[in-house]
């Protein structure tokens, strides 16, 4: 039986209640494996979230959704898959406050990037890290002639601000959430690593 479900988790759970009987699920991971994993636990008999470029079954022949999932479902009734994710809620905070970490750092980076291509796309040369720091930004907004990049530079400098601000507060979550788990302790002893806080955004 094949069928197309709305990822709601209401027809989800209506179409697996309707099923009956020892249900087996496998699927890939991806966004919306931790979810769809939750959702599923308690209402069938297994649920398998694997790796598809392990599987050298799904990279032969043509690709599709729905030729995927017969292979999948191939896969998982010959138990050849591998699971990759097991549902650890122990490690699901640290893991989505390290994945906001990483984020909040790609938002700092792009702000500042930003920034520097206003003052390049005025003519104004700005290598190097000087530009965004703060103890030097009235000095790098007194050489924009032009009210409203100024205007703009500085908001763009405020938009800077936060997320700065935003990243230690979530920089200081993932240690304090990390300290809990025994790990923590073994990574601490290699050189190098705890420094500067380096610990914090290993992955």
């Amino acid at each position: 039986m094949e069928c197309v479900i709305e990822t709601k988790a209401s027809m989800i759970l209506q179409f697996i209640d309707g099923l009956g009987g020892d249900v087996r699920v496998t699927f890939e991971d991806g966004t919306g494996a931790a979810w769809l994993y939750d959702l599923l636990k308690p209402h069938v008999s297994e649920v398998l979230v694997c790796n598809p470029r392990k599987n050298a079954l799904l990279k032969d022949g043509s690709k599709s959704d729905r030729i995927d999932a017969r292979k999948l479902a191939e896969l998982l009734r010959g138990n050849h898959l591998k699971p990759v994710y097991h549902g650890e809620h122990g490690l699901r905070t640290l893991k989505e406050l390290a994945r906001s970490y990483l984020t909040r750092n790609k938002d700092v980076t792009r702000v500042m990037n930003r920034l520097k291509a206003l003052y390049r796309s005025w003519g104004i040369v700005c290598a190097g890290k000087e530009v965004n720091a703060p103890r030097h930004r009235a000095e790098w907004l007194g050489r924009i002639s032009e009210a409203g990049v100024r205007r703009r530079a500085e908001h763009t400098y405020q938009q800077l601000d936060v997320l700065r601000l935003l990243r230690q507060q979530v920089r200081r979550d993932l240690l304090l959430e990390g300290k809990k788990h025994k790990a923590w302790r073994l990574l601490r002893l290699i050189p190098g690593l705890a420094r500067s806080g380096r610990l914090c955004c290993s992955r």
